[in-house]
């Protein structure tokens, strides 16, 4: 058990509590629960209802621990981008012969010494580059010979209220917060995007259901968020208006049986209801006209934030979050924005959906980040999670093995 780290990362999505209980066991991460819990306390990225929020959050927390045979005590929780703002800051650091952890950890300390912008609260201390001797690398130049190790820091910030609510509702909820990760932060990590902007700048869409962020990377760097209050709700809106569909109907016809990337459709009905004794139809096409101008607007407006953009670089885009079930999506924002454009489905056992990508992103940014916090708490209470192993793990009995089962058998024969 000494090898094993067992973390539980949180995101407080615009309609469902995501809980992730999540393992690394020397290199390998795995993923041992999923908890996801709809909740009616978020208004695009405000919690309004704290009670709702703080009950949805105890109830993943108690079906995932029911699960582990474990109580969940700590979590890695993300916080929306919102008002987003990066500080970048240069530190120098005197070295005593080679450079150490604690040499690290002395200039993400003086760095998150500024106090950020009224309105802001502190939320991840990145160390972007580092200077040895003269040469710029962006691992941890760790036992280095040198005098002075110079550090490019960047503090990424966010709304203070949501913050603080976010923070508030988990600690009434019983838990309490490992660390907190900006979920743009968390999905860069997740999905490598740092890496890529380091030559291809890239803008990162998070799609959910009732807002879009869109993160802006460049030079290995996050460099700025924007919030749009426009979701998948809003490519709905007209289906409802239209028809007599519940919600969560349309939602799924959106996701699952609208395709935006097609001219030619399917005469078949894809739905089927009463309505006033009378049984209505919805044909592919009929759902793909009424769904596609909504599409369309919100790609518009995408366009028109970035143009800025597009007129100094061509910017790669990838896309997450519950819009990256939409079947076609890339293919019509590849034509209509004329760049390329990705969906980002993670790799890992047991969570290859793209609305999962936060959580999953915030085990790495804690994971990368572990080193210089030094700190070795798990999130759930290990001496249970242990002794419900011990109680699970069955007994070895000699008389069941193959080699005692043959020597059983000749030996009978012999007899």
């Amino acid at each position: 058990m000494a090898q094993k780290q067992l973390y539980v990362a949180l995101e407080i999505a615009d309609h469902e509590i995501r809980l992730i209980v999540g393992e690394f066991f020397n290199t390998r991460f795995n993923i041992l629960k999923i908890e996801r819990v709809h909740t009616t306390g978020i208004l695009g990225q405000k919690i309004v209802n704290k009670e709702a929020v703080i009950e949805n959050i105890r109830k993943a927390v108690a079906n995932a621990s029911k699960q582990l045979g474990a109580a969940i005590e700590r979590v890695l929780l993300c916080i929306p981008s919102v008002n987003s703002q990066r500080v970048s800051k240069r530190v120098s650091v005197e070295i005593d012969k080679r450079v150490s952890v604690n040499d690290i950890s002395r200039a993400m300390k003086t760095a998150s010494q500024i106090k950020p912008q009224e309105g802001l609260a502190l939320i991840n201390v990145v160390c972007v580059k580092y200077t040895c001797n003269g040469i710029t690398t962006r691992r941890m130049p760790l036992n280095e010979e040198c005098d002075e190790l110079i550090v490019d820091v960047d503090l990424l910030c966010a709304d203070r209220v949501t913050t603080f609510d976010y923070v508030s509702c988990v600690e009434k909820a019983g838990l309490s917060i490992l660390d907190i990760c900006l979920d743009s932060y968390a999905i860069a990590k997740e999905a490598v995007l740092f890496e890529q902007a380091l030559n291809h700048p890239t803008i990162l869409i998070n799609l959910q259901e009732q807002s879009s962020t869109l993160s802006y990377f460049a030079d290995g760097r996050l460099a700025s968020s924007i919030a749009m209050s426009v979701g998948l709700r809003d490519f709905i809106a007209p289906l409802l208006e239209k028809t007599a569909i519940k919600r969560d109907e349309a939602m799924k016809l959106l996701k699952y049986n609208t395709r935006l990337n097609m001219t030619n459709f399917e005469s078949a009905p894809v739905y089927i209801w009463a309505a006033g004794g009378k049984t209505k139809t919805l044909s592919e096409k009929e759902l793909y006209e009424t769904i596609f101008p909504k599409a369309k607007e919100w790609i518009d407006e995408i366009k028109r934030l970035c143009e800025p953009i597009f007129e100094k670089d061509p910017v790669k885009f990838v896309l997450c979050g519950d819009g990256g079930e939409l079947q076609g999506i890339d293919e019509l924002m590849k034509k209509e924005l004329h760049m390329d454009v990705s969906i980002y489905y993670p790799e890992t056992v047991g969570g290859r959906d793209s609305s999962l990508v936060t959580c999953l992103g915030a085990f790495y940014a804690y994971k990368d980040q572990q080193t210089i916090l030094n700190n070795n708490l798990s999130s759930i209470n290990m001496q249970e999670f242990e002794n419900t192993i011990n109680i699970k793990r069955p007994e070895k009995r000699t008389e069941d093995t193959i080699t005692k089962k043959l020597k059983g058998m000749l030996f009978d024969k012999k007899q």
